[in-house]
């Protein structure tokens, strides 16, 4: 196995508790564009953002708004205030174990970058309420220039950024198929599902993780 020299990890579902988060600001964020919860459509788009879970939520609003981009910022917006709001009122914590694993990796050498598929606000709001600013070498979110997941922009940023010498050389983990298609598609060496999220092991051995975990506490002792 190549020496890591960087290790990409996913937030919510992976290092931060989602303890259903997402689809409360979901509800909110899509009645701001007209879908109520007693709407016909509205079951059919709340499984559409389960499967699509830790892709970029602008481009789950227009896939969901058939590409009206006004209605789909404004659901955006209307997702990330209402997440934000749940952040602020206490409403997130990490996975046990995943600060002292991110402290662990960064001991030994290993960088880290924590990636998300939130608008950077949101990210920024999550990592003010854990105290987080700093723990890992870098923090990443789509924007401009940077697609969000399953494209592979993400842990191709934090490498260049880092300065990675070669993408072999990268693991990353995460608790969706986007995340592990976006490893893949980087060319991350060791591309791990953890079963903390929304996914279960079937899905993410049917999206080609090499390897599923617990937790992203077992991620030391399979890069060791």
């Amino acid at each position: 196995m190549v020496n890591t020299e960087l290790v990409v990890l996913d937030m919510a579902g992976t290092t931060v508790a989602d303890d259903g988060l997402v689809i409360r600001a979901f509800t909110e964020a899509i009645g701001a564009a007209g879908v109520s919860e007693e709407d016909s459509r509205f079951a059919g788009m709340l499984d559409y953002v389960v499967e699509t879970m830790g892709q970029s939520k602008i481009v789950v609003f227009r896939a969901l708004l058939d590409g009206d981009e006004k209605l789909a910022q404004h659901a955006n917006s209307a997702f990330q205030d209402a997440y934000a709001k749940l952040v602020a009122d206490g409403h997130c914590e990490p996975i046990p174990g995943a600060e002292d694993t991110i402290q662990e990796l960064r001991a030994q050498g290993v960088k880290v970058a924590l990636t998300t598929g939130f608008a950077a606000g949101t990210q920024n709001a999550i990592l003010d309420a854990l105290g987080w600013h700093g723990l890992a070498d870098t923090v990443l979110a789509p924007g401009e220039g940077v697609r969000g997941r399953p494209f592979p922009d993400l842990v191709l940023a934090a490498a260049l950024r880092l300065e990675i010498t070669d993408v072999r050389r990268i693991a990353v983990a995460g608790d969706t198929p986007s995340d592990v298609q976006t490893g893949l598609s980087a060319g991350a060496s060791i591309v791990a599902g953890v079963l903390t999220g929304s996914a279960k092991k079937p899905e993410l051995d049917a999206a080609g993780a090499t390897h599923v975990l617990e937790s992203v506490r077992d991620l030391p002792a399979l890069l060791s």
